[in-house]
Parts: C-alpha cells; sequence; structure tokens
C-alpha cells in the first residue's frame, strides 16, 4: 500500500527548551548572540514544524555541542548518591540533548544513548514518591524513542514509545493535568500513526485517530491555537491514511472536514500563514485521491485548479519537495479528470 505524501505538524518540544534553559543557566556570562534563534537564512524554514520532535525554534542548534559536553560533566555517581532526584532530572536535560542531535544528525546511536539516560533516571525516580517526575520521565523515553521509529523505520522502538506515553497517562490525567494530558495524546497519536504505516494496519491508525480526538477534546483556540492546528490536522492525515487502506470514500470526507477545521482555526488565530497553506495541501492531497476512487471528473478539475492557485499564489509558503508534490498532484488531477471524461 503507498500512502499519500502528507504533512504532520509538530508542537515545540518544551523538554528540550528546558534543558537548553538548564545549560544557558549554567553558564557565567552567555552572549546574548550564541543563544538567540538563527534568523540568518535565505529563505524563511517553514518547515521546521513538519520534521519532527526535536526542531530548534528558540534556541540556535550551535548550542547542542557544549550543552551535551558541560551536561555530561555533571553526571556523576557522587551526584547521583548525593541528590538522586536532581541527578535524574539532569538526565533528562542530557536526553533531551542527545535526542535532538540524533535528529539533526540522524545519528542512530545518538538517539540510543538518549533513550539509556530517560532508563537511567526512571531508575532512580518512584512513580509513587515522584509521579510528576516519573510520568515527566516517561514522556520524553517516548518522544526520543517515536523519533528514533520514525527515522529508521523501526517498529520496536514505535512499540516502546506508545509503552512510554501509556505509562505518562497513568499519571497525567484530563482531570487534574489536562495539558500534560493533551501533549501526550498527542504524541500518542503521531506514534500510532507512524507504527500504522509501518503495519499497514487499519487498528493501528483507528487507535491514532482516538488518540487524536482526546487530544482535541481539552484543546481550545484562545489558549493552545498551534496545538489545536495540529491536532486537526493530525487527525485528518491519519484519516487520509485509513481510507486509502481502506478505499473508503467516507473516511475521506471525514478527513477533509478536519483539514478544514485546522485551516479556519489557523486562519482564525493568525498564525504564520505557511501553517493553513500545509493544511491546505494535505486538504487538496485527499480530495485528490476523493476524486480518484469516485471517478468524480469535476472534483478532479477542481483540484487540478487548487494545486495550481497553490503553486501561484504561495510560492514563499512552501519548500522544494512540498512544490514538487503540488505539481505532481496538478498533472494527476489533471489526467483524472481527462481520463474520467473520456
Amino acid at each position: 500500500m503507498k500512502y499519500s505524501v502528507t504533512y504532520l505538524l509538530y508542537p515545540d518540544n518544551k523538554a528540550l527548551e528546558k534543558a537548553l534553559e538548564y545549560f544557558i543557566g549554567k553558564l557565567s556570562d552567555p552572549d546574548p548572540e550564541d543563544i538567540k534563534p538563527d534568523t540568518m537564512v535565505t529563505v524563511p524554514d517553514n518547515f521546521s514544524h513538519t520534521r519532527g520532535n526535536y526542531e530548534q525554534h528558540l534556541y540556535r542548534g550551535t548550542l547542542l555541542d557544549p550543552a551535551r559536553d558541560l551536561i555530561e560533566q555533571d553526571l556523576t555517581e557522587e551526584f547521583r548518591q548525593q541528590a538522586p532526584l536532581e541527578w535524574a532530572q539532569t538526565q533528562n536535560h542530557f536526553g533531551n540533548i542527545l535526542a535532538a542531535q540524533g535528529q539533526q544528525l540522524r545519528d542512530e546511536a545518538l538517539y540510543g544513548k538518549a533513550i539509556d539516560a530517560f532508563n537511567s533516571a526512571l531508575e532512580v525516580l518512584d512513580q509513587e514518591a515522584e509521579p510528576s517526575k516519573w510520568a515527566a520521565t516517561q514522556y520524553n523515553l517516548g518522544t526520543a524513542s517515536q523519533a528514533a521509529g520514525r527515522q529508521l523505520r523501526d517498529s520496536k522502538l514505535l512499540k516502546q514509545a506508545v509503552d512510554a506515553y501509556t505509562n505518562a497517562l497513568l499519571v497525567w490525567t484530563r482531570e487534574q493535568t489536562p495539558e500534560e494530558w493533551a501533549s501526550t495524546m498527542h504524541q500518542l497519536g503521531a506514534t500510532l500513526h507512524a507504527h500504522g504505516l509501518l503495519l499497514k494496519g487499519n487498528r493501528t491508525f483507528q487507535k491514532s485517530a482516538v488518540a487524536y480526538n482526546n487530544a482535541l477534546a481539552v484543546l481550545d483556540a484562545d489558549n493552545h491555537a498551534f496545538e489545536l492546528t495540529a491536532a486537526y490536522n493530525n487527525r485528518a492525515v491519519v484519516l487520509h491514511h485509513l481510507a486509502e487502506s481502506e478505499q473508503n470514500p467516507e473516511r475521506l470526507k471525514e478527513a477533509v472536514k478536519s483539514y478544514d477545521k485546522a485551516i479556519t482555526v489557523s486562519m482564525e488565530q493568525q498564525l504564520p500563514f505557511h501553517l493553513p497553506v500545509i493544511c491546505r495541501v494535505n486538504k487538496a492531497t485527499a480530495q485528490n485521491v476523493l476524486a480518484e476512487l469516485t471517478k468524480d471528473t469535476v472534483l478532479a478539475e477542481e483540484m487540478a485548479d487548487e494545486f495550481e492557485l497553490i503553486i501561484e499564489c504561495f510560492p514563499h509558503a512552501l519548500q522544494p519537495l512540498c512544490l514538487k508534490h503540488c505539481e505532481e498532484q496538478m498533472n494527476k488531477a489533471k489526467s483524472l479528470a481527462v481520463a474520467s471524461s473520456a
């Protein structure tokens, strides 16, 4: 089964931000130029939210090397014996730095070391005595395992991520910790989706859609505009791929409605304009599949026009691979329209 090219949106990794804040706090006199985001790029990177869990948004990527070295020096056995909880938190920071470098360098060994760091922290954290710290570490373990599993196409790592997120949900509940619960549900949805793509399993896709539905239940546009947009878009992607697996036009129509909600939230809340454009590309791709399944000539012609409009009006909001995807989809829609009318 060959699934459509789609774009998931990943929220900021707040645990990584905390790790870098910890590192910066240990510097005696940090240069402001060294710690602010690197904006000196020829073309703005509009796809930073689509690459995974460890993309840099607030700080320069060049901070990762010195942060890793400094934090690793702190992780002594003496520190573990004297202050086990602080040592465990430092292991969490270390693991998030390592995983960020693993994503940046596409390095399997760094992901492995990150996972080891989180497991080391769990050795000294007790679920009953330190429930919030234990849950946060499980969440971090899940995020690193998910990122590695997607990159390596490793179902074992993705299953490990599902287990870790499920453990975190033993502590984080919708009633008491709604934001943490929603974030975990969102990441669980992303992990199950990635696992479903490997397994080609409809049941796993269905579980992913349920996880995103759970996240949507506690997110609101005023306080969580990006997270809400991402959850609607990502839920739609799952339904989109499930529909392709089932050859089910009704699932595609449901996916299109969810894409529409993502576009509406992002526009009404005035998020960066490239985000609704990315959702719009996803929506049009789903409608192209729907036109093919239903042999709908009119819809195919509409999608040919839609992709042409996206290409002509929003080139600044695309990147080369996405532009190529839009061109391919436009040509596909034109071919569908001609073939169906012949």
